[in-house]
């Protein structure tokens, strides 16, 4: 295939981190009332099985562009390769690697993680008409502190957190809850988890660890 004969890139084919970037503008949409839920469902189904940019560009066609209308820049070629991953500058010109990130996503199903893994400074779970278990009690966290990015449309997150450890919720919750059922204070110097949400006719819950009756 000649690439001159493309010279949009909507051939190009996407990553996962572009295919997210699209999920995302489509939930702040969501919640901002530009698109209905139906209409964010299946659009984000659509983007997480996106091939070419092209494809993912015909999802946010429709969304403002003005940066002042409340969104980024509707996503097209150019604007998902400016969103890429950022690479910070280091003094000798290079750049370092980026993060490590966790990715869950369920829609119209369920995603966990527990057990035994190690867990990076930043982790993102998206439930749409699913849900997202992401079990700390037996994990190894690795930073002070550690960002979970919660989105739950008509779906829930819950993350299972030992007590003693420092949570903080922020975000937003339009005909859905967000809210924390640890009882114990955190201790001095624990890690501290950062909870951002963003609910619509769902939940974000962080509670205890489940029981174990053996």
């Amino acid at each position: 295939m000649d690439p001159a004969t493309h010279p949009s890139g909507d051939h190009l084919r996407v990553s996962d981190a572009e295919r997210e970037q699209v999920v995302e503008l489509l939930g702040q949409a969501t919640a901002e009332g530009r698109l209905t839920l139906d209409e964010y469902a299946d659009r984000a189904t659509e983007a997480h099985q996106a091939k070419t940019r092209g494809e993912l560009a015909r999802l946010t066609a429709d969304l403002p562009t003005d940066p002042s209308g409340g969104l980024p820049a509707a996503a097209g070629p150019g604007a998902l390769a400016a969103r890429g991953t950022a690479y910070p500058a280091v003094p000798g010109g290079g750049a370092t690697l980026p993060a490590p990130v966790e990715r869950m996503v369920a829609i119209f199903g369920d995603e966990v993680r527990k057990g035994h893994w190690l867990v990076p400074d930043r982790v993102e779970a998206r439930a749409v008409f699913g849900d997202c278990k992401i079990e700390l009690q037996d994990a190894q966290i690795q930073h002070q502190v550690t960002t979970i990015e919660a989105t739950a449309i008509f779906g829930s997150v819950t993350v299972y957190v030992p007590e003693g450890v420092d949570v903080r919720m922020t975000g937003t919750a339009v005909f859905g809850d967000k809210k924390s059922k640890l009882t114990a204070p955190p201790r001095p110097g624990a890690p501290i988890i950062q909870v951002v949400c963003n609910v619509i006719f769902g939940s974000v819950v962080v509670r205890p660890p489940k029981r174990k009756w053996w």
